[in-house]
């Protein structure tokens, strides 16, 4: 009776656990192109070339001729998800981000001597 408690116990941990790492993402990538599509895209130009260096796990990535997507991987390098940018707002980009688990990297303080 104790074993099946505690076999039923580990069992349900398990899957909490898969379920968890499930909608973990291990980085993100935005591909765009860096000239025209994005020269008419000034909210998701900004967010992509201020917004996002600022961002543990993320990087940017030239593709010519792409439009701005931000794609999300696990820690097999899985793609997981992607999302189109163009239609969002800096702050929407920047929402959707911290709403999938990254965040601002702290700026380090330099000591005035």
């Amino acid at each position: 009776m104790i074993m099946d408690k505690v076999l039923l116990f580990f069992l349900v941990f398990s899957l909490d656990s898969a379920r968890a790492t499930e909608n973990h993402y291990a980085y993100a990538v935005v591909e765009s192109c860096r000239g025209c599509q994005l020269n008419r895209l000034p909210d998701i130009k900004s967010f992509i070339f201020e917004d996002l260096p600022k961002y543990e796990g993320v990087e940017f990535k030239h593709v010519q001729g792409v439009p701005p997507e931000l794609v999300l991987y696990n820690n097999e390098e899985k793609e997981m998800e992607r999302f189109q940018l163009a239609q969002l707002s800096r702050k929407e980009c920047n929402d959707l981000l911290i709403s999938k688990g990254f965040k601002k990297s702290v700026p380090a303080v330099k000591d005035e001597i």
